[in-house]
């Protein structure tokens, strides 16, 4: 069943051509679910010629086993230290809270976390942001800790992100027969970690995809299908609009001149 989330709009124009954007509702995602199953019962009936698949990187690491549960995380000293002077923004609370800071020490490694630190530590001195995951890498960037939106039972986890999401998005890409995506998203960007096949362009789907169609909360849609609009329907749903528009203003303008 495809949908448009709530406060996201349908179509989309970009660089001179329309994509309409619709997700696909799926159950709960957990550890042991089976990926290719999930995409071959509730995506492939739904995939029409010139069809590009984008799934979530939250749903391929949770189907990875990259789900891990608060209550299992046990934060060390440097985790509870660094964890104290990270900038927290509405984007989420990244590595602001120990449990997240000790998955990315485990992840990256503590040398490769201490000079991220410093790093940081320099870019505010001189003003600039985003120096710590620049020199921490993916791993560190890719990990989402529970925040007040967070779907259970999520809301009680760190979650790390994909394990090789460009091979995740080849395979997925060579099972629909389409291609396909794996994309870190959320309200305020997005940013494409797989695509399968390469020659596509990831400036033209991130901008196709820049309102996170998928939405952020509780949505349950971690997977969507990005469809071209041919030229001949972009012209007709156009010409509807501008009827529509002007049926409208005709209704308007009746209606204050009969008042």
């Amino acid at each position: 069943m495809l949908k448009v989330n709530e406060q996201k709009q349908k179509r989309i124009e970009v660089e001179g051509r329309s994509y309409d954007r619709f997700a696909i509702p799926t159950p709960v995602i957990a550890e042991g679910d089976d990926l290719d199953a999930l995409l071959t019962q509730l995506v492939l009936p739904e995939l029409e010629a010139g069809d590009l698949v984008f799934i979530s990187e939250k749903m391929v690491a949770c189907t990875q086993g990259r789900a891990i549960p608060l209550s299992a995380i046990v934060p060390g000293r440097l985790a509870r230290l660094l964890s104290r002077f990270v900038t927290k923004t509405p984007r989420g609370i990244g590595l602001g809270m120990p449990e997240t800071m000790q998955m990315a020490i485990e992840e990256c490694g503590v040398i490769r976390i201490l000079f991220a630190a410093l790093a940081g530590a320099l870019g505010r001195l001189s003003g600039q942001k985003g120096w710590f995951y620049q020199v921490a890498g993916k791993k560190a960037s890719t990990i989402d800790g529970p925040c007040g939106y967070t779907l259970p039972p999520y809301n009680h986890y760190v979650v790390l992100g994909p394990s090789d999401p460009q091979a995740v998005a080849r395979h997925c890409a060579e099972r629909l027969h389409h291609p396909a995506a794996i994309i870190d998203a959320n309200d305020y960007g997005v940013e494409i970690l797989g695509l399968w096949p390469t020659s596509l362009s990831r400036r033209r789907l991130a901008a196709a995809l820049r309102d996170n169609p998928l939405g952020q909360s509780c949505q349950r849609t971690p997977v969507g299908i990005l469809r071209p609009v041919g030229e001949r329907e972009a012209e007709v749903c156009a010409k509807l609009d501008a009827m529509t528009s002007g049926l409208t203003e005709c209704q308007t303008d009746h209606s204050t001149s009969t008042n």
